[in-house]
């Protein structure tokens, strides 16, 4: 998976910190801002985005929708707007799932390694 949680959470994180996050070009996050009304980044005086921690989670959903399910703009719009509370709750167990696993797996090696 792409996004890499941070481990100390900031008010405001800048585009070029979650495209890293997500391993994305800022171009891409600029295009889904225009996408998604999800996504709304405040922008100081200069006009600078400011990412605050719920339009990351619009992004991650998003992401998850559009690179890891490879569903269409449009389907990823269409979901989040008929039926978003099921999609995130759906998007939460997966996460949780991929979590367990990676914990299951570095038992394994651990024990593998004994």
């Amino acid at each position: 998976m792409a996004y890499k949680p941070q481990k100390e959470l900031k008010l405001y994180y800048s585009i070029g910190e979650v495209a890293r996050m997500f391993r994305v070009n800022e171009s891409l996050l600029r295009f889904w801002e225009k996408e998604f009304p999800q996504i709304t980044p405040r922008k100081n005086n200069k006009g600078t985005r400011q990412y605050r921690q719920e339009d990351i989670e619009a992004i991650r959903l998003i992401y998850h929708l559009v690179k890891e399910r490879g569903m269409t703009l449009e389907g990823a719009r269409r979901k989040l707007k008929d039926n978003k509370e099921s999609t995130v709750r759906n998007f939460e167990v997966i996460n949780r799932l991929k979590e367990i696993r990676e914990e299951l797996l570095s038992i394994k090696k651990e024990l593998d390694d004994r």
